[in-house]
């Protein structure tokens, strides 16, 4: 009996926001905008990246990524959320589930050190400008964009396979959104120490050096920005620069809090909002605060809009 328990179910089953029906279809119709704004925000910025020569440059090249990794990450979580809220079949097969974990894992790893390796690029564009081009060449820039995917990967790889080795026999029934690893340790009928420890090192090495590394080079940014003798140019990078670490402290702080809490003390409804906020909330407000509010951005969408719009006016009657 005891192994019978002790084998991996074929399904899971998760609860999702709300079972008040009222709330279930808000819950739906808010999820479904947030992803739209998404894909939107995100296609844009790629799109006027990619067209508009006077965006290829470094701090551009890494907002792409940032776009793309936004695009997946939310493509990864929000069509479940919405299939789950609004079906009365809550469960997904562990092949499913398995596949949500790895990759929400990989993509939510990578843009945490992606946002680091911005940082450095921004710390590097206004405190070191002389030496900018011949610093962030392409070379150096495609081995920081690939470095954040390589250890990602490996992160994943191990992770993953820590979770799906535990015996599941408490329950089948997760209290949460999405397949993500704190709520299925509390499943398990083992103890889950070297999984804590698993966390708690990637963690500390992915997350945390990130955050570190981006409040250091925005240290440096800032205290660059004060020695700017105008006050409108001070006002206006400080006013980005504000902005960008609105989202990461926002990003990062989320995240800690999730993974690097301890397990006796972690709230299964507190973590459920806080994850809607890394896995939903700050993809959507990434293209804005990072691009739609740039001026160069904005004046090469208009540029280009016009420029389609253009042909169509010169049609021979």
């Amino acid at each position: 009996m005891e192994n019978s328990n002790q084998t991996l179910p074929s399904w899971f089953y998760l609860l999702g926001l709300s079972t008040v029906p009222h709330l279930q279809v808000l819950g739906f119709l808010l999820f479904l905008v947030m992803y739209i704004i998404t894909l939107a925000g995100n296609c844009l910025l790629l799109v006027t990246v990619r067209i508009s020569p006077t965006l290829h440059t470094p701090m551009y090249f890494f907002l792409s990524n940032l776009s793309f990794i936004d695009i997946c990450f939310s493509s990864t979580i929000v069509p479940v959320i919405l299939i789950n809220t609004l079906s009365t079949d809550k469960s997904i097969s562990v092949g499913a589930c398995v596949l949500q974990m790895f990759f929400s894992l990989v993509l939510g790893a990578a843009e945490c050190m992606l946002l680091a390796v911005m940082a450095y690029d921004r710390f590097v564009a206004i405190c070191r400008p002389l030496y900018y081009s011949s610093i962030m060449n392409m070379r150096f820039c495609v081995t920081l964009a690939l470095i954040p995917w390589i250890i990602s990967f490996i992160d994943a790889t191990i992770q993953v396979p820590l979770t799906w080795r535990l015996p599941f026999c408490q329950s089948h029934h997760v209290n949460h959104l999405i397949c993500e690893m704190p709520p299925f340790l509390r499943l398990s009928c083992a103890d889950p120490w070297l999984n804590e420890v698993a966390i708690y090192v990637a963690a500390g090495i992915i997350v945390l050096c990130s955050f570190l590394l981006t409040l250091i080079s925005y240290v440096f940014i800032i205290s660059t920005i004060l020695r700017i003798r105008s006050s409108r140019g001070r006002r206006a990078v400080f006013s980005t620069c504000t902005s960008h670490l609105t989202v990461v402290t926002l990003y990062y702080g989320t995240i800690m809090s999730i993974y690097l809490q301890p397990r006796s003390s972690h709230s299964l409804e507190m973590g459920k909002t806080i994850s809607v906020l890394y896995t939903v909330v700050t993809p959507m407000l990434n293209p804005i605060i990072y691009s739609i509010r740039n001026k160069d951005v904005k004046n090469c969408i208009i540029k280009n809009i016009k420029k389609q719009a253009k042909p169509s006016k010169n049609i021979p009657m």
